[in-house]
């Protein structure tokens, strides 16, 4: 969909061509026509994909990183690991389940505080993005830009995310609640000893959330007009 501006350029240079060289409304149609077809230049997509991936990867941040970006999301909150089922269960059935809503209120929290740093490695796949890219991308599926992301950035953003996830949880005291959790788990009669990276899940799960809402971001670009912000959006994916 052409802008406003866009329309009454193209309006006014029509009625030009009425006045001054005498044009029929048929030619006129077909000069319209024309302009509004116009083939997109490489330059223009790239800008637009650029821009594009720039807006969604911002908004995904934005939302996931504030306090309960998380937490109160629930098709991104991080749930207590299916290892440890049977520690949440058997401390729900002691009255012990605070401890169990504590642990997972931290491993949130954590989440939250790292998806902060992921801007500027976003931004370095973003420069580094070629034509070819760009047009993959353009004429791929609804997440094509989201999966190019997660290919690019993933691997840098457990490593960005590590010592800001492991931080977090010394903060919050998460450590101290978990080992807490765990032996008292494994004070309970014939209860097996559980071994589980815990560090590893969070970070798995951390980045999922935020890819999923990198994902939303792009669907919304690409099929509703009212996200496409910019002219430039509106020019690639109109």
């Amino acid at each position: 969909m052409k802008n406003p501006a866009y329309k009454f350029a193209t309006l006014c240079f029509c009625v030009s061509l009425i006045f001054i060289g005498g044009c029929k409304t048929s030619d006129i149609n077909k000069i319209v026509e024309q302009i509004n077809n116009k083939p997109l230049d490489q330059k223009t997509v790239v800008a637009g994909l650029k821009e594009a991936l720039k807006i969604g990867t911002q908004n995904a941040v934005l939302t996931s990183g504030k306090e309960n970006g998380f937490y109160h999301n629930s098709r991104i909150k991080i749930p207590v690991p299916n290892e440890l089922n049977k520690v949440t269960k058997a401390l729900n059935k002691l009255g012990l389940k605070r401890f169990v809503d504590k642990f997972e209120v931290q491993m949130n929290r954590s989440a939250e505080n790292a998806v902060k740093q992921a801007t500027e490695i976003f931004v370095a796949a973003i420069v580094q993005m070629t034509i070819q890219d760009a047009f993959n991308i353009l004429n791929g599926d609804d997440t094509a830009a989201t999966q190019y992301f997660r290919d690019k950035t993933e691997v840098q953003l457990k490593v960005k995310f590590k010592p800001v996830v492991n931080n977090a949880m010394r903060q919050l005291s998460f450590y101290t609640s978990y080992e807490k959790m765990l032996k008292t788990y494994e004070s309970i009669p014939f209860s097996q000893k559980l071994n589980l990276d815990i560090e590893v899940y969070i970070l798995d799960k951390t980045t999922d959330g935020l890819f999923l809402l990198i994902a939303d971001e792009e669907k919304q670009i690409r099929q509703n007009p009212a996200a496409r912000v910019t002219d430039l959006l509106k020019r690639v994916f109109g």
